[in-house]
């Protein structure tokens, strides 16, 4: 049975038969049986525009016509939506031209993935739209960072304030308030004082710095990672109780550590799409390792290794065998599963390098459990992202 020959139905039925005649399109009703009026007309022309296969393209090569179909679908659609489709207008018709256009720019939806596409438009886009498209990752930027900053803080900060607490102080290094609150079950009345069983202390001063090295591979498949990796990063380097290097790598290595003050510059620095020498990044990443026990090393890539593999298995096996806690994050986005190198990241295991996907949210608990020296293949096990 046609879908036009249902047009007759009750207004429920109409409804949904209508519901199914904007996501079927119009070749579904070649007869035009079935009316669509008002706002279910408009949204049909600017999903026909996109989706319809046979008229790809149809968006047109003038601005004007981009500009209205950016326009109408913030009117018919949700944010949410509305990120999708400018995600799947720039991958099925070729509109990576709309990113470098500021008046086109101004209208999008900004979103992880729209950035990770603008910052792969880096070297071309040109000066009039660079200013438009800071704005519109620094929007970008501050969200997330007003989702993780304080996360993330509050896990790293309590880690190391838990791996150093000393139970045998010395006078000077007595945390009386934390030692009053765990004894006051010890209180005496008749002597009104407590007597603590338990006398906890601050720990030494410097004993609690962590050496993290973010090492962030800039292949293209890792765009939305990336993104990720920046604002994480700019979180960290301004925590004073760890110090922070931010490493970027293509077939080249390129140490951004001293743009984390601005997430936004970090971003623009990182060149996206290039090849991938893991060899290289740790070799360079070495380097900066002298406490090896203190330091964290996350090598954040999907192990698709274009320089020379076997020179890279040794390089890690060495940093993880010198005492570094070394783990491999496939991916740090919010999407499935990611493809990747199942032959190396079993090799990495068998060095005791734990290899997994992680979602944005469960990082800091991922740094917590890094500080904490926790077993992380086994905290990768009992994350629902876990790939180890």
């Amino acid at each position: 049975m046609s879908l036009s020959s249902l047009h007759n139905f009750t207004s429920m039925e109409d409804f949904h038969l209508k519901k199914w005649r904007l996501i079927l399109g119009k070749q579904s009703d070649p007869e035009a049986g079935i009316g669509l009026e008002g706002d279910a007309a408009g949204m049909d022309n600017v999903l026909e525009a996109l989706y319809n296969n046979e008229r790809k393209g149809d968006l047109g090569a003038s601005s004007p016509n981009v500009n209205r179909w950016l326009g109408d679908i913030r009117q018919y659609f949700s944010t949410s939506v509305v990120q999708v489709m400018q995600k799947d207008a720039v991958e099925r018709l070729d509109l990576q031209r709309l990113l470098l256009e500021p008046e086109l720019l101004q209208l999008v939806e900004p979103d992880v993935s729209l950035v990770a596409t603008m910052l792969s438009l880096n070297k071309v886009m040109p000066t009039k739209t660079r200013e438009t498209a800071r704005m519109v990752i620094k929007k970008v930027v501050e969200e997330l960072e007003s989702k993780l900053r304080n996360p993330l803080r509050q896990a790293i900060e309590g880690a190391l304030s838990r791996s150093v607490r000393n139970h045998l102080p010395k006078l000077n290094e007595v945390d009386w308030n934390r030692t009053i609150r765990l004894n006051l079950k010890h209180y005496q009345p008749d002597y009104q004082i407590v007597i603590p069983e338990i006398i906890i202390g601050h720990g030494r001063k410097g004993q609690s710095l962590r050496h993290v090295i973010l090492l962030v591979d800039q292949s293209g498949s890792m765009a939305s990672s990336v993104v990720y990796a920046g604002v994480m990063g700019a979180i960290m380097a301004s925590l004073k109780s760890v110090r922070t290097h931010f490493i970027a790598f293509d077939t080249a290595v390129a140490d951004l550590t001293n743009e984390m003050k601005d997430p936004v510059d970090l971003l623009f620095g990182v060149q996206l799409g290039g090849g991938t020498d893991i060899n290289k990044a740790l070799g360079y990443a070495k380097e900066l390792i002298h406490a090896p026990s203190d330091t964290i090393l996350v090598l954040i890539s999907d192990l698709f290794e274009g320089g020379n593999q076997g020179e890279m298995l040794k390089k890690a096996a060495a940093i993880k065998a010198s005492g570094v806690n070394f783990i491999v994050l496939l991916a740090l986005d919010d999407k499935g599963a990611p493809s990747f190198d199942k032959s190396v990241a079993t090799s990495m295991a068998s060095f005791d390098i734990p290899s997994f996907a992680c979602i944005p949210d469960n990082f800091p608990e991922l740094m917590e459990a890094a500080i904490s020296k926790k077993d992380l293949a086994h905290w990768a096990g009992t994350n629902p992202r876990g790939l180890s």
